[in-house]
């Protein structure tokens, strides 16, 4: 038996592993990788060939960087069965067609803009709807803690890994002669505590081997009971200079925590009336599908909407998706919230906003998750005087305000403490989905609490006896 990493080693995005066994090899996640242009266009149009091989593929959740390279798999001939949870295959079905509407949207703008330039190279999509519709009809579901066959001689059972709807981490169960060997797979682990979703769970059984995420094993997050208050703090604030509150979101996920903490602080009394505005068709569809699955839900927010009634709803919030009623806001005077899509301000209509207000000083641009390295997300947290939108350089006035405590992954603590309880006995930890900086320190507290730890990196095989 042996693991192979295909990507989110020593780097965030792209999550891709593939587990061999006797009895068949199963690939665990297939994202797309986030980062510098021409090297995300050619690795996510040429996906590892042992990734192609792959005898089946369960996915630990619907976001792009774990999901988005399935359609070009599937258009490259893996005929498997693809294993999710039922939100998560639901999440999908809206998710990956967006990134292939979006793929050729881009694709034909640039290709007209740039069509008289002679050294132009037309940009061709990964895929289009159509290959993910294809993609989705190998997508089966099965509900947390029930253990199902992926091939001969291998199961697998989702537990909940907290992160977004329908996130999991996966547990692989290998028959090997007389005995079973184990190997977890945390997914993205979300925090204890968060708003909406229950907390993540620790295996019951003994693992061999774990991989677990490590994107904030560096950092340890703000008091998640602080973050009312700090939301509560920005908004008044920007209200008060007369400006915009853009909040950079992704559409799963962060879009909903945020417009929850806002019908919160609404529902109590601690925010005035002001327009909120949902600018993301794909947010819109997202939010329907969470209205799906109570299922999820944690017993705090069962409670809110026997108070409140609809969870996303409330006087003042409007969800946009004609692309008309999202220009008119270009011209919205007065305070406004608005909340687009992308998360990592690398597509999507947050980048118009962006482009029309960054250079007002009573702008404020509210950072609520983790920004991968050659974005413009990340580029905005460093506070950087000037960042290109659309390629034309742009002076940075706008206020920016990061909120790590409304971060969907455990912070360095509680990393720490998922590796004790799903480690213990384990014959190995392997680091993944991190940047080397915030790996290194992680590891350095997982070897002080006496576990085997290695960070692979991109291509490693591990042989596992």
């Amino acid at each position: 038996m042996e693991i192979e990493f295909l990507g989110a080693a020593q780097e965030v995005t792209g999550s891709m592993h593939l587990v061999r066994t006797k009895h068949g090899s199963v690939l665990l996640d297939c994202g797309m990788f986030q980062g510098r242009r021409e090297e995300s266009r050619r690795r996510n149009a040429q996906l590892p060939i042992a990734a192609l091989h792959a005898d089946a593929l369960v996915l630990s959740h619907a976001h792009i960087d774990h999901s988005g390279a399935i359609p070009t798999l599937v258009k490259a001939g893996f005929q498997g069965a693809i294993h999710t949870t039922p939100a998560t295959r639901d999440l999908a079905g809206w998710m990956l067609r967006d990134a292939a509407r979006i793929q050729v949207s881009d694709a034909q703008y640039l290709n007209r803009k740039h069509l008289d330039e002679p050294d132009w190279q037309p940009i061709v999509p990964l895929y289009d709807e159509e290959d993910a519709i294809k993609a989705l009809a190998q997508m089966s579901s099965s509900p947390y803690g029930r253990s199902f066959p992926v091939l001969p001689g291998i199961r697998a059972t989702f537990l909940d890994a907290g992160h977004i709807l329908g996130s999991a981490e996966v547990m692989l169960e290998i028959e090997d002669g007389a005995r079973t060997r184990r190997v977890l797979f945390s997914g993205d682990l979300g925090r204890r505590g968060m708003s909406i979703l229950k907390d993540p769970e620790y295996p019951t059984l003994p693992i061999d081997y774990v991989l677990m995420e490590s994107t904030y094993g560096n950092r340890v997050h703000g008091d998640i009971h602080s973050m009312h208050a700090d939301l509560e703090r920005v908004v008044k604030l920007t209200m008060a200079r007369g400006g915009k509150l853009l909040i950079p979101a992704f559409s799963v996920g962060r879009t909903q925590e945020i417009v929850y903490a806002l019908h919160y602080l609404r529902s109590v009394g601690r925010l005035p009336e002001v327009p909120v505005f949902i600018d993301s068709p794909l947010s819109v569809h997202v939010t329907e599908v969470f209205k799906l699955h109570p299922e999820c839900y944690d017993e705090e927010t069962r409670h809110f909407i026997e108070e409140n009634g609809s969870l996303f709803d409330f006087t003042g919030l409007k969800y946009i998706s004609a692309v008309q009623d999202s220009m008119k806001l270009n011209d919205l005077q007065g305070p406004a919230i608005i909340i687009a899509s992308s998360g990592m301000c690398e597509a999507g209509r947050i980048l118009h906003h962006l482009r029309n207000h960054i250079e007002d000083p009573t702008t404020t641009i509210c950072i609520v998750g983790f920004q991968a390295m050659h974005t413009l997300g990340r580029r905005l947290v460093e506070k950087r005087s000037r960042v290109k939108i659309y390629g034309v350089e742009r002076d940075l006035n706008a206020r920016v305000v990061v909120m790590n405590a409304f971060s969907a992954h455990a912070d360095k603590n509680e990393l720490r403490d998922f590796a004790r309880r799903a480690g213990k006995g384990a014959q190995r930890v392997f680091l993944v989905h991190g940047e080397p900086e915030s790996q290194h320190e992680l590891a350095h507290a997982l070897t002080e609490d006496k576990l085997p730890v290695t960070i692979p990196a991109l291509g490693d095989i591990v042989d596992l006896g």
